[in-house]
């Protein structure tokens, strides 16, 4: 009976162990890749203007990064990632621009998309500014990112913004008639009566914060309740202008859209905030008093 037993155990050991083997020789291991390499359709310096901006603008294409494995190339979804940023910065600003880029090995931006990473920067437009480029390539879980060289090209970008700001446009470029701003909801004293009533059609109304000329960046200094949401409106009684979150869970900061549709900004909690709305990069902040 126990040379039976011994001879079961040993079998079991001995399955073990092939089985250990055969598991070992199924793993996959990263054995390396090679660094894209960037391209783009002209390096020249350039100068953006709005009338153009449909019109492509750069074509950059780079080469596959051909990631190994123990089992052979990759045969995984490669996502790529074109990296814009000041030159000096390294990659490394806050303010850095991201485009995501499914499984191309090429893309062509207009002069408007061109535009835009140097308007969400908010950089000072009508200037020169020496940008830098370069693709990062990753596999389908974000994992094993490598990098492509830099390219470095000066943009002179014109005065653009992400979100329209409120009121109408007049011939002259960025002036703004009639730009009102105001915000309505649960989240605040008025409640979301639209128009607002008295006194709210005051203390609920935003003014620009850097003047008239600005018609950018809006502030107000606002009270919240400690639960509840909120729109911002710029033609009392309309909501088909409105100004909503893309995120309806972001109380401090995040993006936001013009649009009849929701989500609403939520309630960033009980006190007073100063509120700031900036459609050049479609942002907003709050900031406890």
């Amino acid at each position: 009976m126990k040379n039976s037993i011994k001879s079961i155990l040993g079998i079991v050991f001995m399955a073990a162990i092939l089985l250990s083997c055969k598991k070992d020789e199924n793993q996959v291991f990263f054995q390396g890749g090679t660094n894209p390499v960037l391209n783009a359709s002209s390096t020249a310096a350039m100068v953006l203007l709005s009338v153009n901006k449909d019109n492509p603008a750069l074509t950059f294409n780079w080469t596959n990064p051909n990631y190994q494995f123990n089992t052979g190339i990759s045969s995984q979804n490669v996502n790529y990632i074109l990296q814009v940023d000041t030159t000096g910065a390294n990659f490394t600003n806050p303010k850095m621009q991201e485009r995501s880029i499914s499984n191309d090995l090429a893309v062509t931006l207009t002069v408007k998309e061109l535009n835009t990473f140097l308007t969400k920067m908010e950089l000072q437009s009508g200037v020169a500014h020496n940008m830098e480029f370069r693709i990062k390539s990753t596999l389908g879980n974000g994992s094993v990112p490598l990098y492509s060289n830099v390219l470095k090209i000066s943009v002179n970008n014109y005065l653009d913004f992400v979100v329209e700001p409120p009121g109408t446009p007049n011939p002259v470029p960025f002036q703004y008639a009639d730009g009102n701003l105001w915000i309505v909801g649960d989240a605040v004293a008025s409640g979301w009566s639209n128009p607002l009533p008295a006194p709210y059609d005051n203390t609920q109304k935003f003014s620009r914060a850097g003047g008239v000329t600005d018609v950018l960046h809006y502030q107000a200094d606002i009270n919240f309740n400690a639960t509840g949401a909120y729109k911002l409106i710029q033609t009392q009684g309309v909501w088909g202008t409105q100004y909503h979150a893309l995120d309806g869970n972001a109380k401090l900061s995040g993006d936001f859209e013009k649009r009849d549709a929701d989500p609403a900004f939520p309630s960033p909690g009980a006190g007073l905030y100063k509120v700031e709305i900036n459609f050049q990069t479609g942002t907003y902040k709050l900031t406890k008093k």
